[in-house]
């Protein structure tokens, strides 16, 4: 009897009721971050409640479509992993600048446009880079992944930053009795439940935060029944020099990070990132950024929430994340539904959130148990790459007085800790040793001290 192949657990396809509830499980996930960027964008510019409503709208509709992109793939856009695409937080701060200094929305999208260009031109490049992410350095960057994202759920959890009652002990008790409703659910409910362990405390402590006034749903009613998001609603996009060039640095910025999290994403699924499908991911992010420009929406990237709730939940389908991607583009064209999910409040999702922002934290420990920590400098390339990464993380001012170029870069504590890492695995693991040191593989596992390997080291210098 002839046998067919047996599909990979990225490809399956699970039945259509558990591929939307897994589905809405990762929209859910990443919904108060996606949401983030045009309201602190617009509040900034000091736009109209209708002209937010219109940017929310259409970054919901094209962050749908850029998780369809990265997920399913076309030609040589597309990584073809479970990876949900949302705006990334390294361009706020420069769109901020670009639009409150005279340029406005024109400018900013013109630059994103100039942006998402670049990212498709230079993928390639990236995808060549991949040799330098050995498993000290993937396991490092995912670490920091984790580690940075920590505070957003804190955040979350005591209320909403700038909330005015932020940090009251009935915020802190109700993310604490989600986390606890997701702990219960993931430990003692049958696998189907124990696989929607987030979606099921979100729903429980929305039923518990109504009743005591923890949010309403009267934004519902005001929202529109069908909003489309036409191209350049805001008016034609200008092209500016220095809103181009401090767009470009948040490019190379969101491309490291987008490097990490698909390598991430690649261990939890067991379907390791090759150079050819590196760049084909950050050739779906460049795509995306592009049509954001186009659809009066910001640049996008990887989003690493929703890279811990697959390693949580252990489900790695890539459609289950397409569906994810399809009910986003229905939030986006049905505003009355984007408003029932944007009520609930911050200290559900915050409970939530630690669950699985501190599981993409110990998927990268897991990585790095794979590395040898014996008679080399690998601990040290750790040690210093986490520290890197955190200072920003633990210090937001540290960096207030260095130029804008260099805050970009260096305020995202993925893209920090990420470059350090690959540069002291090139200076302790590839760089030929003094005499006496051991010298280490180029995957950055320990290894003998062989003229053999002294000259292969050389050889990955030249």
């Amino acid at each position: 009897m002839p046998t067919t192949a047996p599909i990979h657990p990225v490809d399956e396809v699970p039945p259509v009721r558990r591929l939307a509830a897994f589905g809405l499980q990762h929209v859910l996930a990443m919904y108060a971050g996606a949401v983030a960027v045009p309201l602190i964008v617009g509040g900034a510019m000091k736009l109209s409640p209708a002209d937010l409503a219109y940017l929310i709208t259409a970054d919901l509709l094209v962050c749908g479509i850029a998780t369809l992109i990265q997920c399913v793939g076309f030609w040589r856009f597309g990584v073809r992993l479970p990876i949900m695409q949302g705006c990334t937080f390294a361009a706020v701060s420069p769109m901020v600048l670009i639009g409150t200094t005279g340029g406005g929305l024109p400018a900013i999208y013109g630059s994103v446009i100039v942006a998402g260009l670049a990212i498709v031109l230079l993928a390639p490049v990236f995808g060549k880079l991949l040799r330098f992410f050995p498993p000290l350095v993937t396991g490092t960057v995912i670490l920091i992944i984790g580690i940075s994202l920590l505070p957003v759920a804190g955040n979350w959890a005591a209320g909403g930053a700038g909330s005015e009652d932020f940090g009251e002990p009935k915020n802190l008790a109700l993310a604490g009795f989600v986390l606890a409703v997701v702990l219960g659910v993931q430990r003692f409910a049958p696998a189907f439940l124990s696989r929607i362990a987030v979606l099921s405390g979100i729903v429980v402590g929305l039923a518990v935060a109504v009743p005591f006034g923890f949010t309403d749903f009267g934004g519902v009613g005001d929202a529109d029944w069908v909003g489309i998001s036409t191209p350049f609603h805001f008016g034609a996009p200008t092209f500016e020099a220095s809103a181009i060039v401090s767009m470009l640095v948040v490019a190379l910025v969101t491309m490291t990070e987008t490097t990490g999290d698909l390598i991430a994403v690649g261990e939890m699924t067991g379907r390791k990132v090759e150079p050819r499908s590196l760049s084909d991911g950050l050739r779906a992010d460049g795509l995306s950024t592009v049509l954001g420009g186009v659809f009066n929406t910001f640049p996008y990237t990887a989003y690493a929430q929703n890279v811990g709730l697959v390693g949580m939940t252990r489900v790695r389908s890539r459609w289950v994340v397409a569906a994810a991607g399809g009910i986003l583009v229905l939030l986006g064209l049905l505003p009355k539904l984007g408003a029932v999910v944007a009520a609930i409040p911050a200290p559900v999702l915050g409970g939530a959130g630690l669950v699985m922002f501190g599981t993409v934290a110990a998927s990268g420990l897991r990585t790095l148990a794979e590395v040898d920590f014996e008679d080399n400098h690998n601990l040290t390339v750790v040690a210093v790459s986490v520290a890197v990464g955190v200072l920003p993380v633990g210090v937001p001012t540290v960096y207030e007085k260095f130029p804008d170029w260099f805050q970009t870069v260096m305020n995202s504590g993925i893209s920090a800790g990420c470059l350090t890492a690959i540069v002291l695995n090139l200076l302790f693991n590839h760089l030929p040793g003094k005499a006496g040191s051991p010298v280490t593989e180029p995957d950055g596992l320990a290894g003998g001290g062989t003229e053999e390997r002294v000259e292969k080291a050389r050889e990955e210098i030249v």
